[in-house]
């Protein structure tokens, strides 16, 4: 591909200044017809002639311009003169109009297919212009279409800049904060110093080209070309042009931005290629996780549950056992109870990713779920005191009891474990009719949460300390909020101005179902 370059006709036609050399070679055109026609004047007639020197006139025109065609009309009419009155071509005197009519036609004739001629000039060059462009902006996007890295539009676009531009350059991406990074400097990059990358940094910042033929720093010898992709600015494009190239004709300028915003797509397309990559692994590790765990869990699940009844059986064994025996199968029973809690929440977490849970929606009683909630985990709660705060009046609310339960018993032995035994542990419920939500949290006293982690917590294999004594693998509150969600509520965590923690589900409320009449009129008998 040729270096593109705009070419002196398609700028704005110069002034009318006669050069010497097509100005004779107009007259000597003229004397050369002259010398053939005339000698055929017996045999032609003059007009005839005239038309001879008329057809030099548009040939001088059409080959060498204005100037060259005046002259060779004003050399050609003098001939004309000589040739009709040859012997007192002196007595030629104003009044012989017919000759200055030829005059002025020779002059209006060849004016005129000058101007038309060096329009033509003009649009066939821009013809070649546009075609130029166009076929270096498709060779360009060609290039660029298979570039699957970073680096392949680095060298793909500074190779083509080159090889149209004849400019050399690099391409500046920033950083995490906005800045732009200095490239690694090799053979064929120029080197930018502090002010072409504060230049380059304000180009980057404001979306707009500055440098050389802008006018922001017009005196640099840099153009700096922001990379502006739909998405955001992804960098600048900062290339050193000749002297004759620079970007002041509006071709060159638009090509330029042309192929910084080709430049720019084409590294939008390789982040979203690599995030999509990156996204694909990710999504691939998880599955194969939630496989691991769904496996683990389904092999360790039976025998933990016998353990645990065999751990419950020898506490009640007879003859009774000693205390320390029985401190020591009491601990043994609540080691195989947390084990098999732990499973449990494994299990119900590879199910909950694999989508194999389905809800068993009914209108229930957020009463009955506390309470059923207190009795299943009354044994993880120890000595801590226990407090229901239910708001009168609570609406029906459609959930699947189980698995709001084991939300609540995540939650309780959440609290369990991060207070002190002597902690207060309060479940409270309200109705915000304005929201349309069932506000249900669960409360305590303890030491809180990691200030700014509250919603990591939910995150799946995150706990607020990473080297705890405490048992658990952080799976309790992902997926307390994934049944949650399951359930078109949400759920958050924040701490308490008084101290401690506060974890917060909210339910949609819905329209409850109309009670039948017969169970009406039979509350109001009773």
């Amino acid at each position: 591909m040729s270096t593109f370059r705009p070419s002196p006709a398609s700028k704005e036609p110069p002034a009318f200044e006669p050069q010497i050399g097509p100005v004779l070679a107009g007259a000597g055109i003229s004397l050369l017809t002259a010398a053939v026609g005339l000698p055929l004047l017996p045999l032609l007639d003059l007009v005839n002639v005239a038309m001879l020197f008329l057809l030099a006139v548009v040939l001088v025109a059409i080959r060498l311009g204005r100037a060259p065609a005046v002259c060779a009309s004003l050399v050609a009419f003098c001939a004309l003169v000589l040739a009709a009155h040859p012997a007192d071509a002196a007595g030629f005197g104003p009044g012989e109009f017919r000759y200055a009519v030829a005059l002025a036609v020779m002059l209006a004739v060849g004016w005129i297919t000058a101007r038309l001629t060096a329009s033509l000039r003009e649009q066939a060059s821009g013809a070649v212009q546009r075609e130029a462009r166009t076929r270096a902006l498709y060779e360009f996007a060609r290039a660029l279409q298979p570039a699957l890295l970073t680096e392949q539009v680095f060298e793909i676009t500074l190779r083509y800049a080159e090889r149209t531009f004849d400019a050399r350059g690099a391409v500046l991406l920033p950083d995490g904060a906005g800045r732009l990074a200095l490239p690694a400097h090799d053979a064929g990059m120029p080197v930018l110093s502090v002010l072409d990358m504060a230049a380059a940094q304000w180009a980057y910042d404001h979306a707009s080209a500055a440098g050389a033929g802008t006018g922001t720093l017009p005196g640099n010898q840099y153009v700096y070309l922001p990379l502006v992709a739909p998405m955001r600015t992804r960098g600048v494009l900062a290339l050193r042009l000749p002297e004759h190239g620079m970007p002041a004709a509006p071709e060159q300028r638009g090509l330029l931005d042309a192929f910084a915003a080709l430049a720019a797509i084409a590294l939008e397309r390789v982040h979203y290629v690599e995030v999509a990559q990156e996204t694909e692994v990710k999504m691939e590790g998880e599955r194969l996780r939630n496989s691991l765990l769904a496996a683990l869990s389904h092999d360790l699940r039976t025998p933990l549950t016998g353990l645990v009844g065999l751990s419950e059986s020898l506490t009640l064994s007879r003859p009774p056992l000693t205390g320390e025996q029985m401190e020591l199968a009491g601990a043994l029973r609540d080691e195989a109870r947390r084990m098999s809690t732990l499973v449990a929440n494994l299990l119900d977490m590879a199910r909950i990713q694999s989508g194999g849970v389905r809800l068993n929606l009914q209108w229930q009683l957020v009463e009955e779920l506390v309470g059923s909630a207190l009795r299943a985990c009354r044994w993880q709660l120890g000595g801590r005191r226990i407090e229901t705060r239910m708001a009168p009046g609570l609406p029906l609310v459609r959930f699947d009891a189980t698995l709001l339960e084991r939300v609540l018993c995540n939650l309780l032995e959440n609290a369990g474990k991060y207070t002190p035994p002597d902690a207060r542990i309060t479940i409270a419920a309200e109705a915000d009719l304005g929201a349309g939500m069932l506000r249900l949290r669960v409360l305590d006293d303890g030491p809180g949460l990691p200030p700014g982690r509250e919603d990591a917590l939910f995150e799946k294999f995150v706990r607020g300390a990473q080297e705890s004594p405490i048992a658990g693998v952080g799976l309790g509150l992902a997926i307390c909020r994934a049944i949650v969600e399951a359930h078109g509520g949400h759920m958050r965590a924040f701490n308490l101005e008084a101290g401690g923690a506060c974890f917060e589900v909210s339910l949609p409320l819905g329209e409850p179902p109309a009670m039948p009449a017969a169970d009406i009129v039979e509350s109001q008998e009773t």
